[in-house]
């Protein structure tokens, strides 16, 4: 029996409707993105100008790649990138290893209660800003602090950890994976719930025990998801962390805590070389992209996934 087409236009009016209601929920974000993404990037015209606020946008003089042959030319640019890459790198490698671990361990743990409050408490500093947290951090890591009076109980000096280039990016990469590696881990955690428990059944009648379980079963499951987080991660390798850096560096710790982010917000902001400051940050942008998509073909030929 077939349909009357006064039907099939029913049908067809009744998505339509629908999609549109799909498509007016999305309008508000799309607002957003368009004001506070896609026109933000005609400032990145700055970086080939002389930029002069008086003049505006279009009317400052056109110089081409100067401004980035002047970056180069600094001789604490070179630092500040090998500063960002160090720390972002550290943290990139951290937070990929301690997520996995801590899913593993909770995974392993048996009462559902303690494994959900314990979750509950690891979640917890990924919600606070860095602004408060900078607050604990610093107080914790102070000469008069309970980290130095912990020390001071071995019979050793206290340290000037936010004050000590020695010690300065070992504090920020720590302290980022503290607040972190909970909340990091839900996408292992689910991606243990995927695993078939008969897998663990039929290893453990094989006399598998659970350390070789984890080592067979758990890490092979889990390495996709790692390879393709990891993949996503790497295009943010050049943020190395602006509000977390901010918060809590000094002068003193320029040598070694000074990253591109921190270095834009000084040069742009602070001293109002605008078009250098601007130059910076596009050459970081342009680097990350170059980094995303070498990962996601990465992560396609080993694993099979990708991000796009």
């Amino acid at each position: 029996m077939t349909s009357s087409p006064a039907k099939h236009a029913r049908i067809s009016s009744g998505d339509r409707k629908e999609r549109m209601t799909f498509h007016l929920m999305l309008l508000p974000g799309m607002i957003m993105l368009l004001i506070f993404v896609f026109v933000p990037l005609v400032g990145s015209l700055m970086a080939f100008q002389d930029y002069v606020p008086a003049r505006g946008l279009f009317g400052s003089k056109w110089v081409g790649l100067e401004n980035f042959e002047i970056i180069f030319s600094f001789p604490d640019s070179v630092q500040v990138f090998w500063n960002t890459l160090i720390i972002a790198f550290g943290k990139l490698v951290m937070n990929a290893i301690i997520p996995v671990v801590f899913s593993i361990l909770l995974n392993e743990l048996g009462g559902k209660y303690f494994k959900r409050t314990f979750q509950t408490i690891v979640y917890l500093p990924h919600f606070l800003s860095w602004v408060v947290l900078a607050t604990v951090v610093t107080n914790m890591f102070s000469l008069e602090g309970p980290i130095n009076a912990l020390i001071g109980l071995f019979g050793a000096e206290p340290i000037q950890f936010l004050a000590s280039n020695q010690w300065f990016r070992t504090v920020i990469i720590g302290t980022d994976v503290w607040k972190e590696f909970g909340y990091n881990s839900v996408v292992y955690l689910a991606a243990l719930l995927a695993v078939d428990p008969g897998l663990y059944e039929a290893a453990s009648i094989d006399g598998a025990s659970r350390f070789k379980q984890i080592l067979h079963i758990t890490l092979p499951a889990l390495m996709p998801t790692v390879v393709l987080m990891t993949a996503l991660n790497l295009g943010n390798i050049l943020n190395a962390g602006f509000d977390q850096v901010f918060n809590l560096y000094n002068p003193i710790v320029y040598e070694t805590g000074d990253i591109i982010d921190t270095y834009v917000y000084r040069i742009g902001m602070v001293e109002g070389q605008y078009s250098i400051g601007t130059a910076v940050g596009l050459f970081k942008s342009v680097i990350s992209f170059i980094l995303i998509l070498g990962a996601n073909n990465v992560a396609k030929k080993t694993t099979g996934s990708s991000i796009f």
